[in-house]
């Protein structure tokens, strides 16, 4: 009896060392958790929040996304946004599910909420990305209220901008931009969302990298997602999201996708005058994050905690 009681307290003790030996290499393996960039700690509360109450990680980004989009204190996102150089306010948003699923509006006007708009071209229409007044009379059709999205905060610093109309787009502006949201949920599926109202004082018509597919977001549920944030132009060129993502396919950690993401960029342009910054979360639950410059930062959220933690960068 001793004996069998000996064997049988070994194969627990060796089941539970195992057992923690696998929660050590990879932390995050408890589901559901949110990563976005900038300090975003009420978006992420909102996501985890929706993950609370469906468990899907499609419904964790949009919530979260909304966050910002109605926050008239927020300069780069929805409401409350800076306008081009002709004083509209423009709004680019995407969101792509874990079955690859995706949708995405572009130059819209007068909607609070573009990246609900995205969902719903996503799950509405045959079509991935609807764009300027065509985006309107969708969003209108599905029950979008018009609303004028120019505050007046937003519409002081415009006419201010005006008196020396100089373009010089702002590093780490405010230490917010555009907010990009990965989560991983309940089933450990994966879905990424992004919003924004672009460039401050952009040329009329400007779309940046936010509502393409690839560019701004990428997810795939056989590997994990990555998003983006900063100059979408550049962004835009080397396709970061979906890089980083076939990065992580091919054996990369997240923290060496996004690095060698950055590295595609300053080996390329002259760097020293934007800011970019990247976020990759994989199937594991293990993520990483990197930037162009310093002060970049990342909101990350699990088993209910949420925490904003400085990225990496490669400018000394």
């Amino acid at each position: 009896m001793q004996r069998r009681t000996f064997i049988k307290q070994t194969s627990i003790l060796t089941a539970l060392a195992s057992t923690q030996t696998l929660a050590s290499n990879n932390p995050s393996t408890q589901f559901p958790m949110v990563i976005s960039t900038w300090k975003n700690e009420k978006a992420n509360e909102a996501a985890w929040a929706s993950l609370q109450k469906t468990g899907r990680a499609l419904d964790a980004v949009e919530a979260g996304a909304r966050i910002p989009e109605a926050d008239p204190n927020d300069t780069s996102v929805g409401y409350g946004g800076f306008p081009d150089r002709d004083g509209n306010v423009t709004l680019d948003a995407c969101i792509m599910d874990e079955k690859g699923n995706a949708g995405s509006v572009t130059f819209l006007q007068h909607i609070m909420h573009p990246i609900s708009v995205a969902r719903a071209v996503m799950e509405k229409t045959p079509h991935v990305m609807l764009s300027g007044e065509g985006a309107l009379q969708f969003a209108l059709s599905q029950g979008f209220k018009k609303e004028n999205l120019l505050t007046d905060v937003a519409k002081k610093a415009w006419e201010e901008w005006k008196k020396t109309s100089k373009y010089e787009p702002k590093i780490n502006i405010e230490r917010h931009d555009t907010i990009g949201l990965l989560a991983l949920g309940t089933k450990g599926e994966i879905s990424g969302a992004c919003t924004t109202s672009g460039l401050a004082f952009k040329m009329h018509g400007r779309v940046g990298d936010s509502p393409v597919i690839g560019a701004a977001v990428f997810c795939d549920d056989e590997v994990g997602g990555a998003c983006a944030t900063g100059l979408g132009e550049f962004v835009l060129k080397t396709l970061g999201s979906f890089l980083i993502v076939e990065l992580m396919r091919n054996g990369k950690t997240p923290q060496q996708a996004c690095e060698e993401a950055i590295m595609r960029i300053v080996k390329r342009y002259n760097y020293k005058e934007f800011q970019i910054g990247y976020l990759a979360l994989n199937k594991k639950g293990e993520y990483g994050a990197y930037s162009i410059q310093s002060g970049f930062s990342y909101t990350i959220t699990e088993n209910g905690v949420t925490k904003v933690i400085e990225s990496k960068y490669y400018m000394k």
